[in-house]
Order: C-alpha cells, then structure tokens, then sequence
C-alpha cells in the first residue's frame, strides 16, 4: 500500500491517491480539476485509477471526478445526500469497498456540510488512516455555514455546527489514537479558520492539541464554531452546484478560449482582470480593469470579486503567464465567463503614486480604505480614522466612500490593496485620485 498525498498550494487543498499494488489500483479522494498529476502517478506505478471517492461537493474547488470516470471508467462513490447527477455508488455509513488488503468504510459526518463522509482505510483488517474531507482539519474543524442556500441538501449554519460537534465526537474521536489524521485541507483555506500548518497528523494528537474535540458542551462548541469564520467568496455556491453535477474535460473548456493581442487602442467591453505585477499595472493597464496578480491566491480572490457568470478578460504580458492564469481560473470553474485572454505590456491608463513621505506628513488629507478582513481589523487597527471595507465586498459598498478628498487604500501586505485601488479606479470618477499603499504598510 502506498498513500500520495497531492497539493494546490494557492487553494491550500489536498487529494490522495491511495494505490493497492495487489490490484494494481488507484483509488482517488478529491481530485483536483487537473487530472495529469494522477495519470502520472497511476503510470508511474503501472496501476489503473479504478475509484473516485468524493468527500462532499466542494465549495472551494472544482473536482475532477466526472472526466476521470468518463477516461478511465473508475467508479464515483460519494454520499447518497449529495443528490449527484452523474453516475456514481452510494457510499454511507456501513459500507465498504475493497481492494485486495485494503479497505475503504464510509462514515457519514455531516457538520461542515450535511453529506460530508469521511472515509476510513484499513490495511490487513487494521484501522490505518481517515481521510476527513472538510470534517476534522489538522487544529481545526469545517466551517459549517456553506450550505444554507445551496446544494441538493441545505441547513442553516446552527444545525451543521451541532451536527459537526457529535460527528467529532462520535465517529471520529472514537477511533484508535494511531489512526493518520490525513485532512482536505492545509492551512490558508477559507473552509476553516485556524488550522495548523501541517499536512497530517493522528487521531491522538488532535485529541490533545485540536481545540474542537476538547470536552465542552454543545452550545459552547457551536458558540466556538460559528464566531469569526472568514468570508464567503462569491463563487462557493456556483462550486458546489458544478460539482454535484460534475465539471466538463477540462481540455475540452479550455480549448475554446480566445488568445488574441489587441491594438494599443483597444476598449474593452467587460471587466479585465490583469494578473500582472503590481509595479507594471500601475505604469500603464487597460480601462477598466483590476489587478489579480497571479503570484497569491489569485484564485480566492476571482471568484470572491467576481460573481459567477459575469464575463471578464484575462490579461497577461506572455502567452505562459496567459496559460497558468486560464488554467487556474479553472480550478474555480470560471473559464466558460472568459470572454477572451489578452497578451499586452502596458495600457493607456496610469494609477497615481504612493508618496510615502507625503502621506505620512498628512494622513488626514487622505480618505483611508482599509481592505483587510474585519477580523483582522479588530486583532490590528492601524489608521484609526480609515474606513473598513474588506475586498469581497468593495464593489457591493462604492457607495460608503465619500469622495472629497484622496484616497489611499491599503491592506497587509499589498496583495488586496493591488486589486481594491484598481477596483476603486475603474469605478469612481476620472478626476479622483486614488493610491495605493502597497507594501509601504508593513512599516506601521
């Protein structure tokens, strides 16, 4: 037996692929959009991808379990709650597949959402390790306040957090203290909030060091639970409804996508998204466009910014960034709302400068925006007079900005602060002047 556990860094997600070399079979839990890295691991062992087992429908990421199936012929297995449209096996509680010494058993632990499994492997009749899905993370557990509009099974955010404490406590803290821990996700995801940066560990260990399966009662647990989760981007729901349905061939989708390189001229008609480096947006970008840089997780930050269906341009200075920034819009689902992708240098328009030594001679001269999440904003304030409008939700509240005076805006580091000051641009009058802190912000 061999365990291959595979990472998106900028989704912070995990997929396995557990291979049975008696059977010369992979079995895979939560694949990825991408399905390259496991035929490669599948060759490399000289063994076929013969299951596909889904956790939940994941609001984070889109799976590739329907063109897996539809290449390979493996069999999908999820929960029956899921209400899947394509082909698939029921999976719940009380069942099992197995595939020579190795056992899957399915266990219903609704919680983060209300058909989560988890899924316990055994090895020679042995518990040997629980793939939890978006259950049990390392320090951690699901956030349960994802499925209140969306999916073939809804529950408000108070029934899922109750739910998740007794499936803690009664499916997953029972079983032995040497069982590998091996989680959906790593820390920096948006399906927890403070999760431990590591990729495994043991039911023991979380026993002692998680602080959900600590004893407490169940309205001190849900309390716990549902204060200060993170945003919601808006592309969760969009994600979840593809993966019950199942995702196209990727290939395929990408394949009709537009390259072109326009005129120096050219007026776009839909919003553009410029993955470029800050400094070059700032020099010289297109009308209306906002600035994703590739290099974070520009993925998060798409589909929080633009809802699912509203067409965009995807710009690049080179036909490989172009190519990494199509393919990762993918992830998400998002390349049917791409209208074209564009290879430019430079553009018409220019963002004012930050004058570091200005501002700080004059602070309240400036309207300050503050992008930051409010959780953040309560562990840290740094202008005391700025506004406090996060990024998800700066072009739902344009209207909240009094526009008398500069605006300077900022966040912690720069990332967010690149994309709301290009949002702010596009969508206020020309006249305004409008700068971006950047990284200039570290020093307060």
């Amino acid at each position: 037996m061999k365990i291959e556990q595979f990472e998106d860094k900028a989704l912070s997600q995990y997929s396995y692929a557990v291979l049975s070399e008696d059977d010369a079979a992979v079995i895979l839990i939560d694949p990825a959009r991408d399905i390259r890295p496991y035929l490669e691991y599948a060759t490399a062992n000289n063994a076929k991808i013969t299951a596909v087992i889904e956790t939940h429908p994941h609001a984070d990421f889109v799976s590739s379990h329907l063109e897996l199936h539809e290449l390979t012929g493996a069999v999908i297995y999820c929960s029956a709650q899921t209400g899947a449209a394509y082909a698939h096996q029921p999976f719940d509680d009380g069942q099992t597949i197995t595939f020579g010494a190795l056992s899957f058993k399915a266990i219903n632990t609704p919680g983060h959402s209300p058909d989560s499994i988890s899924i316990l492997l055994a090895y020679d009749g042995k518990d040997h390790a629980v793939f939890t899905g978006d259950t049990l993370f390392i320090g951690d557990c699901g956030r349960p306040d994802l499925r209140e509009n969306t999916g073939n099974q809804q529950a408000l955010r108070n029934e899922l957090a109750r739910q998740m404490y007794y499936s803690l406590r009664e499916k997953l803290m029972v079983l032995a203290d040497d069982v590998i821990v091996y989680p959906g996700h790593g820390a920096g995801t948006l399906c927890g909030k403070d999760l431990r940066d590591a990729s495994q560990s043991t039911i023991g260990e979380e026993k002692k060091n998680n602080w959900s399966l600590q004893e407490m009662e169940p309205d001190h647990f849900v309390s716990i639970l549902l204060e200060d989760q993170p945003f919601i981007p808006q592309y969760f729901p969009y994600d979840v409804n593809v993966n019950r349905q199942g995702a196209p061939v990727l290939k395929t989708a990408l394949s009709g996508i537009r390259i072109t390189k326009p005129a120096a001229n050219f007026i776009p008609d839909e919003i553009v998204i410029d993955i470029r480096p800050a400094a070059a947006f700032k020099e010289g970008h297109l009308p209306g466009s906002f600035n994703l840089m590739l290099d974070g997780k520009f993925e998060t930050w798409l589909g929080a910014i633009l809802p699912p269906h509203e067409p965009f341009y995807l710009l690049a200075a080179d036909t490989l960034s172009l190519q990494q920034a199509i393919e990762r819009s993918a992830r998400i689902g998002y390349e049917p709302f791409i209208k074209a992708g564009l290879i430019m240098r430079s553009g018409s328009e220019k963002q004012t400068p930050f004058n570091a030594d200005y501002f700080e001679q004059h602070k309240d001269d400036y309207t300050i925006i503050d992008v930051r999440n409010t959780t953040e904003v309560k562990k840290k304030l740094i202008f005391p007079h700025a506004i406090n409008i996060p990024l998800p939700e700066l072009r739902l509240r344009l209207k909240e900005i009094p526009l008398d005076k500069p605006i300077a805006v900022h966040c912690a580091g720069g990332y967010r602060s690149a994309a709301a000051s290009s949002i702010l641009e596009a969508a206020l009058p020309d006249n305004m002047e409008i700068a971006d802190i950047g990284d200039h912000i570290k020093s307060y």
